[in-house]
């Protein structure tokens, strides 16, 4: 299902905006403030909310498997920005998730905003993202957990990992 968000007293109603060479399974939603870029893959039963007041911006050649969710705190309040929810993407406008170039977020992965996962990265099944800015080139296992962290470039988080303390952000391994 692609549709309009509803209307809100912290968000307007908007529409999805899907380049003509993305697909988006008929059994997935996409919803609200949304951009997917070229070639981008929403899978079966995959959740992308748009719903809570700037956009979620998924960038070209990415792909959202089978049952992920990607949502965002609300980014308004009043008709103000609530900036410490927003995330800056590479193009220099702010938006409440940022997924970069040909990122896999596996199935059943939640990334809810704010947060921001660079090119090249995976994010393993069952993991959550929130609150948190993974950089390039990372792998974040199955069932992880980043909270409130920035990972470096080039990273690497093992299995099961639960990840809330910055500076073991700071001396995770290199891939």
């Amino acid at each position: 299902m692609i549709g309009k968000s509803p209307q809100t007293d912290f968000a307007e109603s908007k529409i999805p905006r899907i380049d003509p060479s993305a697909y988006v399974f008929e059994q997935s939603a996409v919803i609200g403030d949304v951009f997917l870029g070229k070639r981008v893959l929403v899978a079966p039963f995959a959740s992308v909310r748009g719903d809570e007041g700037q956009r979620i911006y998924i960038d070209d050649k990415s792909n959202i498997q089978d049952g992920v969710i990607i949502h965002a705190l609300e980014s308004k309040k009043h008709g103000k920005t609530i900036a410490k929810n927003l995330v800056t993407d590479p193009y220099h406008k702010q938006c409440a998730v940022y997924v970069g170039k040909r990122v896999s977020l596996a199935h059943q992965a939640e990334v809810h905003g704010p947060a921001y996962i660079g090119d090249n990265t995976f994010i393993g099944m069952q993991s959550m993202v929130f609150k948190s800015r993974i950089g390039k080139n990372c792998v974040i296992e199955p069932k992880s957990l980043v909270l409130d962290v920035t990972i470096p470039d080039q990273r690497y988080v093992p299995a099961g990992t639960i990840l809330k303390d910055q500076k073991l952000a700071d001396q995770l391994p290199k891939i």
